[in-house]
């Protein structure tokens, strides 16, 4: 594989941080021509079951993907299989700067990716993510008390990790995390002009 000169931003963080409502909004903030891609995920999750933009597949396409390498990571979790396509390299391979939402479990599992790499985690207090996930309502009470218990389960210690406390405004964290990529494309202003 030819060498990969964009950085690859790996955003984690537990169920509720509020991951997919700080990348959208991040999106919305960068300039037009802002050199930076978002990766979608596929998951055998459907569709409409809400939350972010992914491409759903049914357990045996994805199982078809997995064999024939078409994935650069895939995961397990919440009874889904999570994918992000080999697409990614090529991205990076463009020099673009490539943002993926993946899993802290993952992203210990293959040692921080690369040097290129920059991990972020978005979290929330506990109770925070509780009411989260009392409000979206996406699962029973049981799946999300198993969502909450495995919020505490993984601790990323990459020296490299920025952390993003989605807490208050979501601006303020999606500011932060444009902010992040503005440094990484070593650019005075990736966002969208007023």
């Amino acid at each position: 594989m030819s060498e990969l000169n964009g950085p690859l931003v790996y955003v984690m963080g537990p169920s509720g941080a509020g991951k997919d409502s700080v990348l959208n909004r991040a999106r919305s903030l960068l300039a037009a021509d802002a050199p930076v891609i978002f990766a979608h995920r596929y998951i055998t999750r459907p569709a409409e079951a809400g939350g972010e933009n992914h491409i759903e597949l049914s357990p045996a396409e994805f199982g078809l993907r997995r064999r024939h390498g078409l994935f650069a990571f895939h995961w397990q979790a919440h009874g889904n299989e999570y994918g992000i396509g080999r697409e990614v390299y090529s991205w990076r391979r463009a020099s673009l700067t490539v943002v993926v939402s993946g899993s802290r479990e993952h992203f210990q599992h293959v040692g921080g990716v690369d040097d290129n790499t920059h991990p972020v985690l978005v979290t929330a207090p506990a109770e925070r993510l509780a009411q989260r996930l009392a409000n979206r309502a996406r699962e029973d009470a049981e799946a999300a008390a198993e969502r909450l218990q495995r919020s505490e389960a993984y601790d990323v210690t990459d020296r490299r990790l920025v952390t993003i406390l989605n807490d208050g405004a979501l601006d303020d964290a999606a500011a932060r995390f444009v902010s992040l990529l503005a440094t990484l494309r070593f650019s005075p202003d990736v966002r969208r002009r007023a």
